[in-house]
């Protein structure tokens, strides 16, 4: 199915999001972030795109990632792969 989708694009306008500069989230982004890989992903502009459900989804993201709780956080970076690998997400 996702397929045949793909392959009837030609006859759709793509979304577009207008994106924040990368410069502008780099300097914001502190530089002993752990996710800090020298320049800002899709994932991060994206959420920055949207000043409403970009900062509740990194609130919630960093309470998941980084608060204290029954996984490491290696075992938490392995669930979310793991996740998004089994949805065909790869970014």
């Amino acid at each position: 199915m996702r397929e045949q989708a793909q392959g009837d694009r030609d006859d759709i306008d793509d979304a577009y999001v207008q994106l924040p500069d990368p410069a502008v989230i780099a300097a914001n982004r502190p530089a002993d972030h752990p996710y800090n890989f020298g320049s800002p992903t899709g994932m991060s502009r994206l959420l920055m795109a949207h000043p409403r459900i970009g900062p509740a989804f990194l609130r919630l993201f960093s309470q998941i990632m980084f608060e204290p709780g029954a996984l490491s956080r290696q075992e938490r970076e392995f669930v979310a792969a793991v996740t998004a690998s089994v949805q065909n997400c790869f970014y």
